[in-house]
């Protein structure tokens, strides 16, 4: 049971990772698992490279918690190849009702992860301000094109991976701007077997070292990254608003029309505002209900202890 839900926690973070706005690191802490995968990922270094010669691969699968990172990363990359054609036709045909669920989920998230910021001084203020700015900056900034070349597309992984990682930022919107958004997803959709293991290849590079950073900052500024990372979530809420007015639109490799330039505009009355607020609403229970199965998963783990 406990695999079992800790693979529905690698789906639910695959599945935001495939939205521009989202972040698979959002749902990681929410659902209690962000400290432990930072920890496993760190652990893949030089020292378990030690283990596996001298003490075998048992010991070393063991030191980097091998088993948790393969069930969370099986979750993940079903949600990816499953889920990818499925969200990318719901974004083109139902934006509003799909920006509403996740703006709910943010919202709820905001309030979770702000909870960690103990001690409200006034440098926990200042990041919180900037995490705000540099998000919404981010955010509204417009795409860029990048010819997708197995460098870009290596580099694109290993930054793009960085983000998804980071509650509050979202790795497919980092794509989005540098304009691969679009090949990544239609490699993932179409099984291009080269580019995704190329923008797999960037991305477990770039986890390893970032990873590792965000440690640091966890194990020696925890009050401080927590207080700019909630920033980042509240400023990310600018590009998941549901109702917005198109600007730019552009036909994409498939000849669908797809909007490049958008401004947020107030909801109009009607059926789609209730139903876009229902959604919202659903988003949060999710976050409340993950919370909860998070908090009993962890008594019953302090019990059998």
């Amino acid at each position: 049971m406990h695999n079992l839900w800790l693979f529905l926690k690698g789906v639910a973070m695959g599945a935001a990772d495939v939205v521009p706005g989202v972040s698979g690191g959002t749902i990681a802490f929410v659902t209690g698992i962000y400290d432990q995968l930072l920890g496993s990922i760190r652990r893949i270094d030089a020292q378990a490279l030690r283990l596996l010669f001298s003490q075998g691969p048992k010991a070393a699968w063991s030191y980097i918690n091998g088993n948790f990172l393969v069930v969370l990363g099986s979750g993940i990359l079903t949600a990816l190849l499953s889920l990818a054609k499925g969200i990318h036709y719901l974004l083109l045909n139902y934006p509003v009702w799909v920006w509403a669920f996740f703006f709910g989920l943010i919202i709820a998230s905001v309030v979770h992860v702000g909870r960690e910021i103990r001690e409200r001084n006034l440098l926990a203020g200042i990041l919180l301000v900037v995490g705000i700015v540099l998000a919404a900056w981010i955010s509204s900034a417009a795409p860029t094109s990048i010819e997708a070349t197995p460098l870009v597309v290596f580099v694109a992984g290993s930054v793009a991976i960085c983000a998804m990682i980071l509650p509050g930022i979202s790795g497919s919107f980092i794509l989005l701007l540098m304009g691969l958004y679009e090949p990544i997803l239609n490699a993932l959709k179409n099984l291009e077997l080269v580019t995704m293991a190329t923008f797999a290849s960037g991305a477990a590079l770039g986890l390893m070292a970032f990873s590792r950073v965000l440690s640091w900052m966890l194990e020696h500024q925890r009050n401080a990254t927590f207080a700019l990372l909630t920033g980042f979530m509240i400023g990310s809420l600018v590009k998941v608003w549901p109702w917005k007015i198109t600007l730019e639109t552009r036909v994409n490799s498939s000849g669908e029309i797809v909007p490049v330039v958008q401004d947020n505009v107030l909801p109009a009355m009607g059926t789609e505002l209730w139903l876009a607020i229902a959604l919202m609403v659903s988003g949060v229970v999710l976050v409340l209900g993950l919370e909860w199965v998070a908090s009993r998963q962890l008594q019953t783990q302090k019990s059998a202890a």
